[in-house]
C-alpha cells in the first residue's frame, strides 16, 4: 500500500500515539498507507515520513493535546477540535490504550454512534433484552462548527458506569468533530447537571486498517483507574468483534449500498457529511 493522494485525508489531524508512551527509542507506524516514524530528542517530539529509500523527511506538523501526539501529512485548514470538558479541573483524565482493528476507521466511527447493537453486542452492559427499541433522535450536520451531532439520544442501560451496576436509562449526545474522532457526552449520574465526556480517536493505518484509542473525561471519583479503563476496555473489545466481520470492510456511501433503518439516523447524516467532504480514504468510492 502507498500513501494515498485523497487530500480531504490528507489535510486532517490524527492521535497517533499517547505522549506519556513515547521514549527516546522511535517509534514506526503507519498513517494513511504512509510509513511514519515517531521520536523523541534533546529538541522535543517529532513525526518524520520514512521515504522508500529509507530516508526521512523534515519533521511533519505536531500538536500535543488530550494526551495524545497530533499530526498530519497534509495542511489543514482548521485546528483541532476543542473538548471543553478537558480544561476543568475536576474531572479525571482516563486514557485506555489502543486497540488495532481490521475495518476501515469510518466503519469505527459509524459503530460508536449505533445504540441498536448495544442489547445484543454488550449484553448487561450498556444494553439487555427486552429494552431493544432506540427511541427517535435528532442527527443533523451542524454547518457553523461543520460537525455532526445527535442529540435528545436515550437507551436503558443495565450499567451506566463501573461502579453503578443499577439499570437505568441514561441521556447521551453524539458528536463527530472530524471524519475519523468521534465523542459521547453522557449525563453523569451522581451529577445531572453536567456531562461525562468519552472520545474515540482513530488512526487511518491503511483504508481498511485502523487503531484507535478511547479518551475519557469523567466526573466519576469511586472507581480505580484500573476499574474505568477495564470498563471502557470490555467494551471496545467487544466492539472490535463485531466491525471486523462488518462486509465490506470499508465503508460504503453509495445511496441505498446499505439499508438504513430509523436508528440509523445519526450514521445517514454521518455518510452524507463525508459525502459531501468528498471524502473517499476508508470508503467503497474510488479511495487512494
Amino acid at each position: 500500500m502507498t500513501k494515498t493522494t485523497d487530500k480531504v485525508a490528507l489535510d486532517q489531524w490524527y492521535a497517533v500515539e499517547t505522549v506519556a508512551e513515547i521514549r527516546t527509542q522511535p517509534i514506526t507506524t503507519r498513517l494513511l498507507g504512509q510509513d511514519i516514524e515517531i521520536t523523541r530528542d534533546a529538541d522535543g517530539l517529532h513525526v518524520r515520513e520514512i521515504l522508500d529509500d529509507g530516508a526521512r523527511s523534515p519533521d511533519l506538523p505536531i500538536q500535543e493535546k488530550y494526551g495524545c501526539l497530533w499530526t498530519t501529512l497534509g495542511t489543514p485548514t482548521a485546528d483541532i477540535f476543542d473538548i471543553a470538558e478537558s480544561h476543568e479541573k475536576d474531572r479525571r483524565y482516563v486514557p485506555c490504550g489502543w486497540v488495532k482493528m481490521r475495518a476501515s476507521g469510518l466503519r469505527v466511527v459509524e459503530n460508536f454512534l449505533d445504540m441498536a447493537h448495544f442489547p445484543f453486542v454488550h449484553t448487561d452492559i450498556l444494553g439487555s433484552e427486552p429494552h431493544t427499541e432506540v427511541p427517535q433522535y435528532k442527527s443533523e450536520i451542524r454547518r457553523d462548527v461543520d460537525e455532526v451531532w445527535a442529540t435528545n439520544c436515550t437507551f436503558f442501560q443495565p450499567q451506566m458506569t463501573a461502579t453503578r451496576p443499577e439499570g437505568e436509562f441514561s441521556q447521551l449526545t453524539y458528536r463527530v468533530p472530524s471524519p475519523f474522532v468521534v465523542m459521547l457526552y453522557r449525563v453523569c449520574p451522581a451529577q445531572p447537571d453536567r456531562l461525562d465526556a468519552i472520545a474515540l480517536f482513530i488512526q487511518p493505518m491503511e483504508e481498511d486498517l485502523c487503531r484507535a484509542t478511547p479518551v475519557m473525561y469523567l466526573l466519576d471519583d469511586q472507581a480505580s483507574l484500573t476499574q474505568l479503563r477495564r470498563f471502557e476496555q470490555v467494551i471496545f473489545l467487544q466492539d472490535r468483534i463485531i466491525v471486523e466481520n462488518q462486509r465490506p470492510l470499508l465503508m460504503p456511501l453509495e445511496p441505498r449500498a446499505e439499508i438504513p433503518t430509523r436508528a440509523d439516523s445519526s450514521s445517514v447524516a454521518y455518510r452524507r457529511w463525508l459525502k459531501e467532504k468528498g471524502l473517499r480514504y476508508g470508503t467503497t468510492m474510488a479511495a487512494s
